[in-house]
């Protein structure tokens, strides 16, 4: 007969009849398999800890986004936002459904370029482009958002120099009626920065003006806000075509639309608070609509999200390394990832599961990872039934930022899987390895010798 486990005795409050201030009685369900796949198998091929991506959740969310935009309004384009999530297999997801790319630096502009992204397909954001950047994106095209004076007249003497016309669009802040204002990039729209850019860039006529560029914010949870943005970028454009004559070929509204995470401090659940994409098409697309254009002379509508894309995909699986009582009774338990490989666990609340049948008795907890820092929670209160050394456990939407934001700090990177449209697993990167790590490092001929 099998040992049974030792469960510490806790006193539970069981309510009957309708929910009451203390809530409802709650069970655990654990998450045994993603997409068919059990969770144990993917540990045990693969190692602990792990990312896991679906290739179903990806496709099917970003074309769900789609719809919402383009049963709207009528010419919709997505940029996939490369800063989000820049492994190459997310990426070209996201390009086979259509998707353009939106870069922020020479680095992520490369890989666009590797993963065969046409140059005029790239849009190139970010306060920080060199020349070489901005002669690369001049020489394939690529649409360039000016993030300040600077960058316009460095703009206007590689003009000068090369005699090219590079594609340009100014980034506009503004005030939203979210706090606080989102103006340390771009040009500001009430103080008259952003037409005094756009006066600039027509009057010297180095450059071709196409877009209008704004990202108001980030886990933007008022969806009315893009109503207003749309409402003044759409401003401009009708400015520009009335004082010089000239269409604005597209209007860019950024990203920030929030996932179903919940933010750390947040009242309510993300699940609960985080508004669809019906609910921002609907804002955006009614502003534009109701602008004062003329129907064939309607703007592209471009749309940089990355978050709420990508989040529901991903998944961190993990084991229990060991438990802890603290000074204060609580129970702590440290898991094998921390906040090296789950950064988004300094602002959100993730949702952690056990990956194996368990209790349906929880207790408050306190969830480590394996980092010799204070620093490193992951939750610093949680509800678990009790997770003992080996068990593993899941970690839901950890798709965004979590693999451009990790850390190789005390522990090597683990491997990232993909599972596709049928079920099969796919390795995405590889895991770290001491010689990856030393390949990179020279250590001066002095330096290599010494006796202890």
């Amino acid at each position: 007969m099998q040992k049974q486990r030792y469960e510490r005795p806790v006193i539970k409050q069981l309510n009957t009849g309708i929910t009451n201030k203390f809530g409802a009685q709650s069970g655990f369900t654990p998450v045994t398999h993603i997409d068919g796949v059990a969770v144990k198998d993917l540990l045990r091929e693969y190692g602990s800890p792990l990312f896991v991506f679906s290739e179903r959740t990806l496709r099917q969310t970003y074309r769900d986004a789609y719809a919402a935009f383009n049963t709207r309004y009528p010419n919709v384009q997505f940029a996939w936002s490369y800063k989000t999530n820049y492994l190459n297999a997310i990426c070209n997801v996201f390009h086979q459904e259509g998707s353009w790319a939106e870069v922020v630096s020479g680095f992520e502009y490369q890989k666009a370029l590797r993963n065969g992204v046409p140059g005029d397909k790239i849009l190139f954001n970010g306060p920080d482009k060199t020349e070489a950047d901005l002669l690369m994106a001049m020489e394939h095209l690529s649409p360039i958002h000016i993030d300040h004076l600077d960058e316009l007249y460095t703009l206007i003497e590689l003009s000068n120099k090369t005699g090219k016309r590079p594609k340009v669009a100014i980034r506009v802040n503004m005030d939203t009626g979210v706090q606080p204002i989102w103006d340390r990039f771009g040009f500001n729209y009430e103080s008259g920065q952003a037409w005094d850019a756009i006066s600039k860039i027509l009057h010297t006529d180095k450059m071709d003006l196409v877009g209008l560029h704004c990202h108001i914010g980030t886990y933007m949870l008022t969806s009315h806000a893009y109503h207003t943005a749309a409402h003044k970028l759409s401003d401009l454009a009708l400015g520009i075509k009335k004082q010089f004559g000239q269409l604005i070929q597209y209007i860019d509204l950024g990203g920030g639309f929030a996932s179903k995470n919940t933010l750390k401090g947040a009242y309510h659940s993300g699940l609960d608070v985080a508004p669809s994409f019906h609910e921002y098409a609907e804002h955006i697309s009614s502003a534009l609509l109701n602008a004062g254009f003329k129907t064939e002379e309607l703007p592209l509508l471009m749309l940089e999200t990355g978050r709420a894309l990508v989040d529901d995909a991903g998944s961190l699986l993990g084991t229990v390394i060991a438990n802890k009582r603290l000074s204060d009774g609580r129970r702590a338990t440290i898991l094998d990832f921390g906040v090296n490989l789950l950064f988004t666990s300094f602002w959100y609340e993730h949702t952690i599961s056990p990956a194996q049948d368990c209790s349906q008795y929880g207790e408050e907890a306190v969830l480590y990872g394996p980092l010799c820092m204070n620093i490193d929670v992951l939750r610093e209160n949680v509800k678990l039934p009790p997770l003992n050394r080996g068990d593993q456990v899941v970690v839901q939407r950890i798709g965004a930022y979590n693999l451009t934001q990790w850390m190789q700090f005390i522990t090597l990177r683990p491997k990232v899987v993909l599972i596709d449209m049928e079920g099969k697993v796919h390795l995405i990167r590889k895991d770290e390895t001491l010689d990856y790590l030393l390949d990179r490092e020279l250590v001066p001929d002095h330096l290599k010798q010494f006796e202890l």
